[in-house]
């Protein structure tokens, strides 16, 4: 089996090159790499075939898949800058509705599977219950707009597809949660954390086993995938880091949304309905703790803390 990842540089992209690589599938890896100090350089580093790709570029795209003839695409690209979407909507839909249409379109012309991973952003956040996969989206910002817009292109235009709606990703590869709280220790003593937002992590090294289980079977669909365990804030994620890091001397002020401030609105309920996957005989996640433990391991062992 031969598969094509876009946003191999990226923080998922990353782990699921690694993890494909690992279990000895042949893979390549598509992105923008002309920046010789990109992020790309981790995959790089790992003996990885990689081509340039504009998914955005629709004979580009057509071009690249055709001449790779993968057996399926995981397609991690995408623009991810939640308040920066705000104020650049044509970008970010012409990245994450436009760029996977075309992704899409070309894997329905092959005939071969298509992974999109989706939001939580594609709700509006209201309520308590978790949502589930079936629910109908109501996104409440140009960020959670544009993704569902990419499910609509994937739905319409591949015959072959999986849905993964993820929340709240941390991994080595990029810009995160747990790394801004890190960085932020060094420079302060304190720190306010929101605390209305509600929801679970997910650490990109076990979304990519489970992405990898997936995409090797034919159990199409959409999930939701965060890591296991109980619904939490921002807050008491911030918490929980600093006690995993064994940072003593913080003090972290919960406050609201509200009060916080963000140029783009957030779901405040953003717990996920994660029972699709053992349904369809997927190894769950393991525990979001347990995972955070790991990643700060992880962390160490590449010596950025």
């Amino acid at each position: 089996m031969k598969v094509l990842v876009t946003g191999a540089g990226g923080q998922l992209g990353h782990d699921v090159m690694k993890e494909l690589a690992g279990r000895g599938i042949e893979c390549v890896g598509s992105g923008r790499f002309s920046d010789s100090k990109g992020t790309a350089n981790r995959s790089v580093a790992m003996g990885m075939p990689l081509v340039n790709l504009d998914i955005t570029d629709a004979e580009e795209v057509r071009g690249v898949l055709f001449r790779e003839k993968p057996d399926a695409v995981i397609h991690c690209a995408a623009w991810t800058a939640v308040d920066s979407a705000e104020e650049n909507p044509e970008m970010c839909r012409h990245v994450n509705a436009g760029g996977t249409a075309n992704v899409a379109r070309v894997c329905g012309e092959l005939g071969i599977p298509i992974m999109y991973f989706s939001t939580d952003y594609v709700f509006d956040g209201e309520g308590t219950r978790p949502w589930r996969p079936e629910d109908p989206v109501n996104p409440i910002g140009v960020y959670g707009a544009t993704k569902a817009e990419g499910e609509e292109a994937v739905r319409e235009y591949a015959r072959k597809w999986f849905i993964l709606r993820i929340a709240w990703v941390f991994g080595l590869n990029g810009k995160n949660f747990v790394k801004t709280m890190l960085r932020l220790a060094q420079m302060r003593d304190t720190l306010r954390v929101v605390n209305d937002q509600i929801g679970t992590p997910t650490y990109t090294r076990d979304l990519a086993r489970l992405v990898v289980d997936m995409i090797l079977t034919d159990r199409y669909g959409v999930y939701h995938v965060t890591n296991e365990g109980d619904y939490i804030s921002w807050y008491d994620f911030s918490k929980e880091i600093f006690r995993a890091a064994g940072i003593t001397k913080m003090t972290v002020i919960p406050v609201s949304t509200e009060e916080y401030g963000a140029a783009a609105k957030r779901p405040a309920n953003s717990r996920m309905d994660r029972s699709a996957i053992a349904e369809n005989g997927f190894m769950p996640l393991p525990e979001w703790r347990d995972a955070l433990r790991r990643y700060l391991e992880e962390l160490r062992e590449q010596g950025e803390i």
